[in-house]
């Protein structure tokens, strides 16, 4: 036992006095962009606790699991310190000038051989949740002078943006839910309660939801899985993998056909092709899709009516509805929901944030495409400037013209987390230079 007074440590007895150096430093998690607060507590130079910050104006302490973990993190044995060059099969640790020229003579032979476009790029989660990522990333893609760019987004969020991007004029313009004055939440493969959160940077994601339920709203989970989410929801939706498209569509039919839209006056100006959308929807009824989705015709009818009665509502969904082959289609619909009920750009409804600074408004600047390029070997297009990730392995190991020999990954681990990880594995070992910029 010990007690700790003053800077002082006093050990047993009393007998012996050793100095204690602490200090509290508040920062920012890096993890994701929820950007919850933390206090650190460093001993003797050493992380000793972390926990949520109970007085930043966000989080309100709030930590999810991953923030609680960044002193493993940090003084995990196994994460590098140095750089490491590979040698007989074998990584071995090398000094800085070392590194750099094994860098330099690797892509600059690939690059006289085969040309630049025989170098593609992919960049992980974290390049979005670091800043000197975000600042130097691109001058890496620009510098390498190649169009072959992939990433994480294409196994993520890229459907929610190409959706926003058609309706809105740009891919960054995504509504999120007005979690803190909504009467009705409607979540669709998304587990806040334990991930916080993602593309809706909201801070104590759970803590905002019992505040909703604590003040009358509901909470309605769609999801196949009984998560921690579903868990705590009013009314637990099991839908069947893959079929949320239909659910949104037929509640967009449920609410034509029962005199339910309402677009309001807010936003009816600014609409466009509200009644071939609805034609459009007549034939997915309840009915029509409930074989499909595993849900009853009650259980959807019951969804579309308790939007169409909130005094406010907004449909949120996430990575459960765009990691399917429907993606982009569901992500267009959540808006579609949000817009028939009234409830898109307006308080307790869908929000659009406001950024500190933006370069696309809603509406703004040269209407949104896709298909400036395609991959070579399945003709897959181009959006936003990047090819799937899912196209990566075989642009490896199929011969031809512009077949790929360098690849450079930045915080990203690409056979873990994309499509066919086996098949990656084994194209990664058909390059003749590769570089990983990474902390393991």
């Amino acid at each position: 036992m010990s007690a700790m007074g003053n800077d002082q440590d006093i050990a047993r007895g009393d007998t012996q006095h050793t100095t204690v150096d602490e200090r509290v430093a508040y920062r920012t998690c890096p993890l994701c962009e929820a950007g919850c607060g933390l206090e650190i507590t460093v001993r003797n130079g050493a992380v000793a606790r972390i926990r949520g910050d109970r007085d930043d104006v966000f989080s309100h302490g709030f930590l999810c699991p991953k923030g609680s973990t960044l002193r493993q993190l940090h003084d995990d044995p196994d994460r590098l310190r140095r750089p490491l060059v590979k040698r007989d099969g074998v990584h071995v640790e090398v000094d800085w000038p070392e590194a750099w020229a094994a860098v330099e003579a690797g892509l600059t032979r690939v690059v006289e051989q085969h040309g630049r476009e025989s170098v593609a790029m992919y960049l992980g989660n974290p390049s979005a949740h670091n800043l000197s990522a975000m600042l130097y990333n691109r001058t890496v893609i620009q510098a390498l002078g190649t169009k072959q760019r992939y990433s994480a987004s294409t196994v993520d969020q890229m459907p929610r943006q190409v959706a926003a991007a058609y309706v809105f004029g740009g891919a960054v313009t995504v509504p999120v839910p007005d979690l803190d004055r909504t009467d009705h939440l409607v979540i669709i493969g998304a587990n806040p309660y334990a991930s916080n959160g993602s593309l809706c940077t909201a801070p104590d994601f759970p803590g905002r939801i019992e505040a909703m339920r604590a003040r009358g709203g509901r909470l309605v989970v769609v999801d196949p899985r009984r998560s921690r989410t579903a868990e705590e929801a009013d009314r637990w939706l099991a839908i069947r993998p893959g079929t949320d498209a239909l659910l949104l569509a037929a509640i967009v039919q449920v609410l034509d056909a029962e005199g339910l839209v309402s677009v309001g006056d807010h936003l009816a100006p600014h609409v466009r092709g509200l009644d071939t959308v609805l034609a459009a929807c007549r034939r997915f009824t309840p009915e029509a899709v409930a074989d499909a989705t595993g849900l009853s015709p009650a259980e959807i009818r019951q969804t579309a009516r308790e939007l169409a009665a909130a005094p406010t509502a907004a449909v949120y969904g996430r990575i459960g509805s765009t990691t399917t082959e429907f993606g982009t289609t569901t992500s267009w619909l959540i808006d579609v929901v949000n817009v028939v009920t009234g409830n898109l750009d307006r308080v307790g409804g869908s929000m659009f944030p406001r950024p500190v600074a933006s370069r696309v408004r809603a509406g703004a600047g040269p209407a949104f495409r896709v298909g400036r390029g395609h991959t070579r070997v399945k003709q897959l297009p181009e959006v936003m400037g990047e090819y799937p990730a899912a196209a990566l392995a075989d642009e490896i190991t199929t011969p031809g013209e512009g077949r790929l020999r360098a690849l450079v990954t930045v915080a990203g681990n690409p056979v873990l987390s994309t499509p066919n990880a086996d098949q990656l594995d084994a194209a990664l070992a058909q390059l003749e230079f590769m570089v990983s910029v990474d902390i393991y």
